[in-house]
């Protein structure tokens, strides 16, 4: 899976209002409530070098009660460059690069049959606790609309790893008969 832009997704961000590094990386962090949470430095850094490159400002400098925090807002190039990004289609991925995928795959080489299909049934096992949790995640009555849309994002990718385990287990004696002769 292709890794998020955290450049254009901090200018998205931006696009909503000036706002200083801790504002960014709380408002990714709410927004996208099922990603990696950004670490502190590599939000300053984004922004070290989105202002570099002329895409965000600094709009002023503000304390709150502890050190000064410099905002930053979008320039008409960051805007530019935000709209063009979001107007790029993004390709499906044109290799298989998951490491579940990688595991089924030397399982089924090295591991005898029943071995291999103990794995997929215990990987199964795992997926479907997992889409448990997101499933009351999802339908909590807390949940925002930013957990509803990642939980969503994330079941139908383990309900697509569920479909294909199970095809794989009713494959594994055809596979591991055609590897093995």
């Amino acid at each position: 899976m292709a890794d998020v832009s955290t450049p254009h997704v901090l200018l998205g961000l931006l696009a909503t209002g000036t706002k200083h590094g801790y504002e960014l990386k709380r408002a990714h962090d709410e927004r996208l409530p099922r990603a990696r949470p950004l670490a502190f430095g590599q939000v300053y850094a984004t922004l070290g070098r989105l202002q570099r490159d002329g895409l965000v400002a600094a709009a002023g400098q503000e304390r709150q009660g502890g050190p000064e925090r410099t905002a930053y807002e979008l320039t008409e190039q960051g805007r530019a460059a935000l709209d063009r990004w979001l107007g790029a289609v993004e390709p499906p991925m044109p290799y298989v690069t998951s490491t579940l995928f990688a595991k089924v795959v030397v399982a089924l080489l090295v591991a005898d049959v029943d071995r291999a299909r103990a794995y997929l049934v215990a990987q199964r096992g795992a997926h479907t606790e997992r889409l448990r949790e997101l499933t009351a995640v999802k339908t909590s009555p807390s949940a925002t609309l930013d957990d509803a849309v990642a939980a969503d994002y994330a079941i139908a990718h383990l309900d697509a790893d569920l479909r294909w385990l199970r095809t794989t287990l009713d494959r594994v004696a055809d596979w591991h008969r055609e590897v093995h002769s």
